[in-house]
Formats: C-alpha cells, sequence, structure tokens
C-alpha cells in the first residue's frame, strides 16, 4: 500500500472513532505498523494545520482524534456541542479550577479556598462525570478527595492535568491550601 493510501486509511480510522485512540490501536484498526501510522500522524498534522482545514489532530487523554479548530467551534457548538455539557455556571467553574488545579483535594479545602459551601456543584460535577471521588485524605474522619477525570480532560483538550494553563503568582497563591 502506498503513503497516500495509508494516509486516508489511518484519516479514516480517525474520523470512524468516537473517542481519542492511540496508535496501537490505529495500527491494530488499519493493520499497519505503528511506525508508519507515527509517520501517517505527523503528515495528517501537518495537513491539518493549513489554513484552510477546519479540523485539526489533537492529543487528548493520551490518544489522537480529529476535533474542530477551536476558532470554529467557538461558532458552532451551540448547534453541535453535547447537550449534556450545557454551560457550566460561574461557580461550577471555579470550583472545578480548584479542584483541578488543588487534586486531590476535600470537599472542605474547596469550601475554605471559595468560602461558600460546594455541596451542590460537587454533585453537578459528579453528575457531569467532570470530577469523581480519587480516594480518602489520611486525617481524622477520612473525608473523601476528588480529583478530574477524562471527560473532564476531553472537554477542555487536554492530553494531561499537566496540561492545564500555568497560574500566575496571585492565581497560585488563591488555590493555596493551608496542608
Amino acid at each position: 500500500m502506498d503513503f497516500e493510501k495509508e494516509t486516508a486509511l489511518v484519516e479514516t480510522v480517525l474520523f470512524l472513532e468516537s473517542e481519542p485512540v492511540t496508535v496501537k490501536t490505529i495500527s491494530n484498526r488499519a493493520e499497519l505498523s505503528e511506525e508508519v501510522v507515527e509517520k501517517v500522524l505527523e503528515n495528517l498534522k501537518e495537513k491539518y494545520a493549513e489554513e484552510s482545514s477546519g479540523i485539526e489532530l489533537s492529543m487528548i487523554t493520551g490518544g489522537w482524534c480529529l476535533v474542530p479548530k477551536k476558532e470554529f467551534w467557538n461558532v458552532l457548538k451551540e448547534q453541535y456541542g453535547s447537550k449534556r455539557e450545557g454551560r457550566l455556571s460561574r461557580s461550577a467553574m471555579e470550583t472545578l479550577a480548584i479542584i483541578a488545579y488543588s487534586q486531590p483535594i476535600t470537599r472542605a479545602e474547596i469550601e475554605s479556598i471559595r468560602g461558600v459551601g460546594v455541596d451542590n456543584m460537587i454533585r453537578l460535577l459528579v453528575e457531569r462525570n467532570l470530577i469523581k471521588e480519587v480516594g480518602r485524605k489520611e486525617v481524622p474522619g477520612r473525608p473523601t478527595q476528588f480529583g478530574t477525570t477524562k471527560e473532564f480532560l476531553k472537554l477542555f483538550r487536554l492530553n494531561s492535568i499537566a496540561d492545564l494553563p500555568k497560574l500566575d503568582e496571585d492565581e497560585a497563591q488563591r488555590f493555596e491550601l493551608a496542608r
């Protein structure tokens, strides 16, 4: 098979998959070597980087997927965004940011940073599968600790939590706890 057909085959696999897929998975589905798949992915990244393309190849949660370019998604997400996604309120986003930057974190720790109760926000974020229970803190009462999920990474198009934007000094102090 020539490189153009291999590229078309990998592109088709990416189009048909609803979740991000690893090089190994693409290799298995397309019956191509991982080396060839990696070369094809580099080629596709260049192809989609062109101004004439409305999509891009993105690494999300450790896998590759085709996503709309941000500039176009911002225009179209009202019509094409998931109904479950909906808009998060400012307080839900603030709670989610605290969890993302401070995880693992307990409900009481979130409340001490926000200065208000967060029961409803925690419930909403768990229902939307953006956060989950990740363990218990080794202190009296062993309170539940929360962290972000793969859905959080997908929603914000992050490969890992390390890809979160860096906080400036003032923002970082705001998220600090007296641990």
